[in-house]
């Protein structure tokens, strides 16, 4: 988005923190817990935070409150004619509140994830006197902001539903890298198959509470119990689950499920180039039908692969109709071990299933003309 403004004739200032699977493209030193360069014409400002998933909720708090508490300054002294703020966590709006308030510039706000709504949901956050601050919190972010953008439906219905009635919130959802995440990618051999027709359905991301990755450790078993040692599970990245899931598949003594380190995208873009499928996992939880743009599934359906999706919403609502995968109930291990046979034994369906992706990620994703619409959205608040 920070390009597509550019190549509008725009100039971007980005601050952002330090997470070890998402260079900055900054080599330099830090001076004072900070460092400054320009990558891709884009002006960097790398706060020393780092951040990492593995991390615990007080240590990943604090790191998103010290990000805030530094941003404000930059916030009040850099030059710009809009500052725009990106969640989660929900504290990544303080700047930009402070900046509206004391500086009365324009400010958009996008909300990646309802909070405190979706951690209250998942029974992460209960305690009040952290739940009634960010409730606060979310009150004055939106109205404060002079436009929201949400990147599902269920998360504009839920900006729509507690910001103010005239307030403007305009969908524009994660979208396909349609050149970089190629179904033309060219296909490297990642994976250890016994056979050529084996089948490797493949997760990438966070591996965390929110994402009840023990569901393909319980479907890892019921395919063992059939004897499928066609079909492998390969889940990419890292979290604060990982360890407990390992020690789980150890436990049940699973050959068919394996765990890999994260790694930077254009690593993981030739790894997703040797996958059969896309898994689309998240835990049971009603918050996320409607109120998640997951990164994944875009990569997936642009590089041309089913998905595999295990929990109702938008996302299941779009697989169904343009037959790009399958999706199931959730919580049903049966019923997704069927799913996983369907495509080991169906090569044909399958391929037709990726090929229908990738031209839905055309139709509908491609992100230029979602920049498009961010730039707008943009130009019209400052306008």
């Amino acid at each position: 988005m920070a390009l597509r403004l550019i190549e509008k004739g725009h100039t971007v200032t980005m601050v952002c923190g330090s997470y070890g699977m998402g260079q900055t493209g900054l080599t330099g030193e830090f001076t004072h817990g900070t460092r400054h360069g320009v990558v891709d014409g884009i002006e960097v400002i790398e706060l020393q935070l780092p951040y990492d998933n593995r991390h615990g909720f007080f240590r990943r708090g604090l790191v998103f409150l010290k990000f805030a508490a530094r941003s404000v300054w930059l916030a009040l002294t850099e030059k710009c004619d809009v500052i725009f703020a990106t969640s989660t966590p929900l504290t990544a709006a303080i700047p930009g509140i402070f900046g509206r308030m004391i500086r009365w510039k324009p400010f958009v706000f996008e909300v990646r994830d309802l909070w405190p709504e979706l951690p209250r949901a998942m029974g992460v956050i209960t305690n009040p006197l952290i739940l009634v601050p960010l409730g606060w919190l979310e009150w004055v972010a939106y109205r404060t902001a002079n436009s929201c953008i949400g990147l599902s439906p269920g998360i504009v219905q839920g900006i729509q539903s507690r910001a103010p009635a005239n307030r403007r919130v305009t969908l524009v959802p994660n979208g396909c890298d349609l050149d970089f995440f190629s179904d033309k990618t060219e296909r490297v051999e990642s994976f250890k198959r016994e056979s050529k027709n084996d089948l490797v359905a493949v997760f990438t991301g966070a591996h965390g509470i929110a994402n009840g990755l023990g569901s393909l450790v319980d479907v890892a078993d019921e395919l063992k119990k059939r004897g499928r040692t066609d079909i492998n599970i390969v889940l990419i990245g890292d979290g604060m689950e990982k360890k407990r899931l390992q020690a789980l598949t150890k436990a049940r003594e699973l050959t068919n499920i394996t765990f890999l380190d994260p790694v930077p995208k254009t690593t993981l873009r030739v790894m997703l180039s040797d996958a059969d499928v896309g898994l689309m996992i998240l835990a049971n939880v009603p918050a996320f039908y409607y109120g998640t743009s997951p990164n994944k599934f875009f990569d997936y359906i642009a590089l041309g692969l089913p998905v595999v999706n295990n929990y109702p919403g938008w996302l299941a609502d779009m697989i169904t109709v343009a037959d790009i995968g399958l999706a199931i109930e959730p919580n049903n291990s049966q019923e997704f071990a069927d799913a996983l046979i369907y495509l080991a034994e169906n090569p044909g369906k399958r391929k037709e299933m990726g090929k229908c992706a990738r031209k839905f990620a055309e139709k509908n994703f491609n992100r230029q003309h979602l920049g498009d619409v961010f730039v707008e959205e943009i130009e019209r608040v400052v306008r």
